[in-house]
């Protein structure tokens, strides 16, 4: 009888904590996103126009850093291009009732996973590069909302508004109004489109909130525990990044063997480290190219953001090889996949879900992939963040760091830019190499140090 009433106690704690939770974090999808018609929109390098209902074909000249050096970038499309293309992205949020963190009794992340779940979207972003290229699109992505506007603008705002939360309710609640069960089976894909929906479901499930998902939050807390840090504490920017990088070289999936993850040491990407990176063997022993996603952690002023960086931050959006900026505002963290004029265009993590089983045959993926985008003035943004880049051959990270160099020159008014990409090893510059793989503990003394001092750094989360 008594473990009879333990149970029911731990049954409606659990009750109380999950509507807690749905109400102090589903306020984020409910607030209004105003988009001009006027100016341009990038997303992760691609550059959108709303103000044409039909086909618009341009290019558009951006501008950036102190010497207006410009970026010549063809306008994709309108705004039902943008949706389709933003709500392709692999969102991830807190989540509920998954299964127990090792050396916890933490079932969810609310209230304090929201930096790993940014890190992850980022991880995602190279993923779908890697796997999926840059024009692939959610073949389902404006079945989330069946509004027919053409434009969100501030006349059309709170229509969207209301088709969206109408959407969201249905998603969320199936006892109000089933959803159709919606996959492969449910119309005639080729065999292009087959491939590509097992890949998109393959990356998500890496994300799973499941022990044995490669990049799930259980395995990130796992390798975080090396730099100190434990379930239910901040993690910032700068160790994310270090922690990803250990993700991905413990993965054995050997879908992932193409890929490697460099992260800079001290604000700077030594060129011959990450070629030794894409160039190294494969776990067969055959060698191979590695595609690399390179992680930057930097801050971009003191106390404040300095916005003398504003055009530095466009100017990296607007690269097809960005992958997006784990980053965010004092207290919360966002990833920033865009922007539009000075504001910040993002993907926010603080939305409580509930636990999807990713191994499931066909499970549902709505609850992946955000129905809405919103903005934030720059002015907000916290100075801690990390920048990343994907790069799928050496040919292409040598063009990538010959294009950033140039806009960090650029975008530098001091001496120093706010990061640098040098030839040669860390080795040659009396820094300790860290090695691809270590079997005795994942992460090098040398990097201890650095992450001990990243984490007293970074905002925190109150």
């Amino acid at each position: 009888m008594e473990a009879t009433g333990t149970d029911e106690v731990e049954k409606i704690k659990s009750k109380f904590m999950s509507a807690w939770h749905n109400m102090k974090y589903s306020w984020v999808l409910k607030t209004k996103t105003y988009f001009s018609r006027n100016s341009p929109v990038f997303l992760l390098g691609k550059c959108y126009h709303f103000k044409t209902e039909g086909e618009y074909r341009a290019h558009h000249s951006f501008q950036y850093g102190s010497s207006f050096d410009k970026i010549n970038t063809e306008i994709s499309g309108n705004v039902e291009e943008f949706r389709r293309d933003f709500i392709s992205r692999i969102w991830l949020t807190y989540r509920e009732e998954f299964p127990q963190i090792k050396g916890s009794a933490l079932t969810t992340d609310c209230g304090w996973g929201c930096t790993l779940r940014t890190g992850q979207m980022l991880l995602a972003q190279g993923l779908m590069l890697h796997f999926l290229g840059r024009a692939w699109v959610w073949p389902e992505a404006l079945d989330m909302d069946s509004c027919d506007s053409e434009s969100w603008t501030s006349s059309t705002v709170r229509k969207l508004t209301a088709s969206f939360e109408a959407s969201l309710t249905a998603e969320r609640d199936p006892k109000i109004l089933p959803r159709p069960q919606r996959g492969p089976t449910s119309r005639d894909w080729d065999g292009s489109e087959m491939r590509n929906e097992v890949y998109h479901r393959k990356i998500i499930s890496w994300f799973g909130d499941s022990p044995l998902a490669a990049f799930g939050l259980h395995q990130l807390i796992e390798y975080g525990k090396k730099s100190g840090k434990t379930a239910g504490d901040w993690y910032g920017p700068a160790v994310v990044a270090h922690i990803l990088r250990k993700a991905v070289e413990e993965a054995r999936d050997p879908e992932l063997q193409g890929v490697t993850v460099y992260v800079a040491q001290d604000c700077t990407v030594y060129s011959s480290d990450v070629i030794d990176r894409q160039c190294s063997f494969l776990d067969s022993g055959k060698a191979g190219t590695k595609a690399v996603i390179i992680l930057v952690p930097v801050r971009l002023g003191g106390e404040r953001t300095n916005t003398d960086y504003l055009e530095f931050v466009k100017g990296i959006l607007s690269l097809e090889y960005c992958v997006g900026i784990i980053g965010g505002k004092p207290k919360q963290s966002y990833y920033f996949a865009g922007f539009q004029d000075d504001s910040l265009i993002y993907m926010d993590p603080h939305y409580c879900q509930s636990f999807v089983d990713v191994s499931i045959k066909d499970f549902p993926l709505e609850s992946f992939h955000c129905p809405s985008p919103k903005k934030m003035s720059f002015k907000k943004m916290d100075p801690s963040c990390t920048i990343g880049f994907y790069c799928r051959t050496v040919q292409d990270f040598e063009k990538a760091s010959e294009e950033i160099t140039k806009m960090l020159k650029s975008s530098s008014k001091e001496k120093y830019p706010l990061f640098t990409f040098v030839k040669g090893h860390s080795r040659d510059y009396d820094f300790a190499s860290s090695p691809l793989h270590e079997e005795n503990d994942l992460f090098s003394e040398d990097e201890k140090k650095r992450l001990k001092r990243f984490s007293t750094e970074e905002f925190v989360l109150l």
